[in-house]
């Protein structure tokens, strides 16, 4: 049996995609949840074999949801649920743990196929996606890739404390972050950080 979680921040996809997977034998949906931290608690107390994990969504985005989840539970297998196509948004997810990655405008017969894909130990991307295009492109970067983690937080408006608390590292760790990210991205201070974090947001 395929148990599945599924977090998404649009009750009516999760209700759609439950719907459409409810009479396949091979798969059971054994919670859901509309952000990060309740899709942990989730997999905490469930364990399923499959999670389906949005991006965008509040409390804890699912990037940071992914890499926590893979940290404690390596064997569970990531489906990234998302509108992002853009190729710094996927190769986050990917560097977080998914194996797996389709975007929100696919049938639902995608998910259906990508689940048990996953399940089979093997990765699924969706068709409209250049994955070979974000392999290339991601030694390019500036950014290490905690210092992204940090960025996608600050474009929440995070305060440093907050961060340190969802990352579990100290407050002292992530201001020596912001000066790092601020020196490398030739900004001037703290609010143009900030500017840049939610201009980029997803896709730095």
């Amino acid at each position: 049996m395929i148990t599945v979680a599924i977090a998404e921040d649009h009750q009516a996809l999760i209700d759609g995609i439950i719907s459409y997977l409810e009479y396949e034998e091979d798969i059971r949906i054994v919670g859901h949840a509309n952000d990060g931290a309740s899709l942990l608690k989730i997999v905490r107390h469930k364990q399923p074999k499959v999670v389906i994990c949005d991006i965008r969504m509040p409390k804890m985005d699912g990037i940071i949801a992914t890499r926590q989840l893979k940290k404690e539970f390596p064997h569970i297998k990531v489906l990234a649920f998302t509108m992002y196509d853009q190729a710094e948004a996927i190769r986050q997810m990917l560097e977080a743990g998914a194996t797996g990655y389709i975007l929100k405008n696919s049938p639902l017969k995608v998910v259906l196929e990508a689940i048990r894909t996953l399940y089979d130990n093997k990765s699924y991307y969706d068709a409209k996606l250049n994955i070979e295009q974000v392999s290339k492109n991601s030694s390019k970067s500036i950014l290490s890739r905690r210092e992204k983690e940090i960025l996608a937080l600050i474009a929440q408006r995070k305060t440093s404390q907050e961060i340190a608390d969802l990352l579990f590292i100290s407050k002292s760790t992530i201001d020596t972050h912001r000066k790092n990210m601020i020196q490398k991205l030739s900004l001037k201070g703290a609010n143009e950080l900030l500017g840049y974090a939610i201009e980029q947001k997803y896709a730095f």
